[in-house]
């Protein structure tokens, strides 16, 4: 039986890929500050850990000699209401680098036999993703390097730490870079949600002929990409002998207007949108609107390449789910 680690089990796309490991035959150890808030502990994993990745100490005890794959997601992160802002940046630097100098440092020494982490979109350049319909997201443009966050600026120094790690250390890595992952059972409200969470909770908390706030002009686009191939898409590079860096995402690029009124055309209400921006967005929240780059769309070319895999679901059919999932926590009064 193989021996996995996930670190940030206690996250999103972390719960989620544990499940999907136990569900391959994986003896799976999950660590993270908190327990998952969506799945019961014993679901979760054989051996939970709560820690603080930020200690040395908590990393060596829980990597030992006996682990196959470890999974790095654990990250100080959130959506663009938290990363975009500006008032996180030293936390989201500190932490996020720590976690993976501590992980990469005691991989290399336990010989653990291969490890993912998790890098992000959010570090391609800025200067690339300004027209909303052509956005460049391929691989090997990554450089001469520009992220329009300190959130990008180390994902793409950790990206570089593992790469590193695995030249000078011999330990065996692999590098993907996530697009907007969503889905049930995941953060969807208290700021740290992302924009399709955001959306269905405005949406499921709307009076029938009302507005639903966006932010921003709603003509930037993105790309979003169920959690359910995300987690397959992890486990199938992971498997195989591609290093990477590689996006993981969809190429279904949607401009937000069109995508706030997707979750309204889910809910069945009659709903319009309110596009906050600017000066008025400023004062009503003390801080510019964090609406990041003007375009980003996967670019899942290479990806098809080396591993074989497309991505097989609509954007319509995962926010189906998650609507529903979302309007089910508002109806309970799980707020």
């Amino acid at each position: 039986m193989k021996k996995a680690l996930v670190c940030g089990a206690g996250g999103f796309i972390g719960g989620h890929l544990v499940k999907y490991l136990k569900s391959k035959g994986y003896w799976v150890r999950g660590v993270d500050l908190k327990y998952n808030e969506f799945h019961k502990v014993e679901e979760i994993a054989d051996h939970f850990v709560i820690g603080d990745l930020r200690d040395p100490h908590v990393v060596s005890a829980i990597i030992d000699d006996g682990v196959d794959e470890i999974y790095q997601l654990a990250a100080d992160m959130g959506g663009a209401g938290f990363v975009f802002t500006g008032e996180n940046d030293a936390d989201i630097m500190h932490n996020s680098a720590m976690i993976n100098l501590n992980i990469a440092h005691e991989a290399a020494k336990k010989g653990a036999k291969r490890v993912f982490y998790s890098s992000s979109a959010c570090m391609y350049p800025e200067h690339n993703q300004i027209d909303p319909d052509n956005p460049n997201c391929v691989e090997d443009s990554a450089y001469p390097a520009n992220p329009d966050s300190e959130y990008g600026w180390e994902k793409l120094f950790s990206e570089r730490l593992f790469l590193a790690f695995m030249r000078n250390k011999g330990l065996e890595v692999r590098v993907a870079r996530y697009h907007n992952i969503f889905g049930p059972y995941g953060t969807w409200q208290g700021g740290r949600e992302k924009a399709p969470a955001a959306f269905c909770r405005k949406v499921a908390k709307a009076i029938p002929n009302s507005k639903i706030e966006v932010w921003g002009p709603g003509t930037q686009t993105r790309s979003f990409l169920y959690i359910d191939e995300c987690v397959e898409a992890t486990y199938r590079l992971m498997q195989s002998d591609f290093t990477g860096p590689v996006n993981i995402g969809s190429e279904e690029m949607i401009a937000i207007n069109d995508f706030a009124k997707m979750a309204i055309h889910i809910s069945g209400k009659d709903l319009n949108l309110y596009n906050l921006d600017g000066k008025e967005f400023e004062t009503k929240y003390g801080h510019r609107c964090p609406i990041g780059v003007n375009g980003r769309n996967s670019d899942n070319t290479l990806y098809s390449e080396k591993i074989g895999w497309k991505v097989s679901q609509p954007l319509y059919e995962g926010m189906k789910v998650t609507y529903d999932w979302i309007n089910q926590q508002v109806e309970r009064g799980n707020s």
